[in-house]
C-alpha cells in the first residue's frame, strides 16, 4: 500500500509544487513508484510534470465529484517517470458543489484506496489555504511535509498549519502526523536564514529534513519548461538536493 503525504503549507509561494514534483521525480528516479496528485486549482503541478492542463479528459475535479476513477483520470508523465492526477480551472467549481454531498472530507481518501496498492508514495500538492481541498488532502494522508523558507512570516504560518493538522488529527484523520519540515530556498549567507534554520532544528529536532534545498536558479527555470528541476537539469544542485531528499524520505518512512 502506498504511504500518501501531503505537501502544505498555508503560505503561500513557499515552494509546495516545486517541492512536490521534485520529489515525485526524485522519488521516481531511485525506483519508486509515485503518483502526483494536483489538488490546486491552478494546476502548476500539473504543467510542471509534463502535462498540458487543457488537454485533459478528466481531472481530480471529476475523481471528487465520482464522474471518473483514478485509475481513468491518471496520466502518466513519461519524461518525468511518475502518474499525474491532474487539476485545471474547473476545479475551483468543486468547493462550492462539494458543499451539499454525503461525506465530502473522505472523497479522495476513497478514490485513492482503489489504486493505492499499485503505488508506493502519493504525493498530493495542496493549495495555500484551508479549504476543502486542502481537507480532503489531509483526511487521506499520513503525514505532511512541509516547504519553508526561513524567514520571520514563514513560522508564523508554520504555526497556523500545526494548529490545522491537530484539528484534522483529532476529528477526522488519527494517522495524521507531520513527517517533516523540509528548507527550502535557502541561502547560507543571508544571517536571518541561519538563525531560523537554527531556531526550527532547536523546536523541531528530528522533525526537521537534514536535507536543505538551495536558492537555485535552474529549479526556477524548470517550470517554464514544463519539467521538474531533478529532470530538467539533473546536475543542478537544487535538483541533486531533491534526489537526496527523495532518499532521506525512503529511509524516514522505513522508520515509520
Amino acid at each position: 500500500m502506498a504511504k500518501i503525504f501531503c505537501v502544505a503549507n498555508q503560505k503561500g509561494g513557499v515552494g509546495k509544487t516545486t517541492t512536490t514534483v521534485n520529489l515525485a521525480a526524485g522519488l521516481a528516479k531511485i525506483g519508486q513508484r509515485v503518483l502526483m496528485v494536483d489538488l490546486d486549482p491552478q494546476g502548476n503541478a500539473t504543467m510542471g510534470s509534463g502535462v498540458d492542463k487543457r488537454e485533459l479528459k478528466y481531472t481530480i475535479y471529476d475523481v471528487l465529484l465520482e464522474e471518473a476513477t483514478v485509475a481513468e483520470a491518471r496520466m502518466p508523465s513519461e519524461k518525468c517517470g511518475y502518474d499525474v492526477l491532474g487539476a485545471n480551472r474547473e476545479l475551483a467549481g468543486a468547493e462550492v458543489e462539494l458543499v451539499a454531498v454525503e461525506r465530502r472530507e473522505a472523497r479522495l481518501k476513497a478514490a485513492l484506496a482503489v489504486v493505492s496498492a499499485e503505488y508506493d508514495f502519493i504525493l498530493i500538492d495542496c493549495p495555500p489555504s484551508l479549504s476543502m481541498l486542502t481537507l480532503n488532502g489531509l483526511c487521506c494522508a499520513n503525514g505532511v511535509i512541509v516547504p519553508m523558507q526561513c524567514e520571520y512570516f514563514a513560522l508564523e504560518g508554520l504555526t497556523d498549519l500545526v494548529n490545522t493538522i491537530k484539528q484534522v488529527h483529532a476529528n477526522l484523520n488519527k494517522d495524521l502526523q507531520i513527517i517533516g519540515l523540509l528548507r527550502v530556498m535557502f541561502d547560507p549567507r543571508i544571517t536571518l536564514q541561519v538563525q531560523v534554520s537554527d531556531q526550527l532544528k532547536a523546536h523541531f529536532a528530528d522533525k526537521v529534513f537534514n536535507t536543505v534545498i538551495p536558492r537555485n536558479v535552474r529549479l526556477a527555470e524548470a517550470p517554464s519548461y514544463g519539467l521538474p528541476g531533478v529532470v530538467f537539469d539533473g546536475a543542478a544542485k537544487g535538483s541533486q538536493a531533491y534526489v537526496a531528499f527523495a532518499a532521506e524520505m525512503v529511509e524516514r518512512i522505513k522508520k515509520m
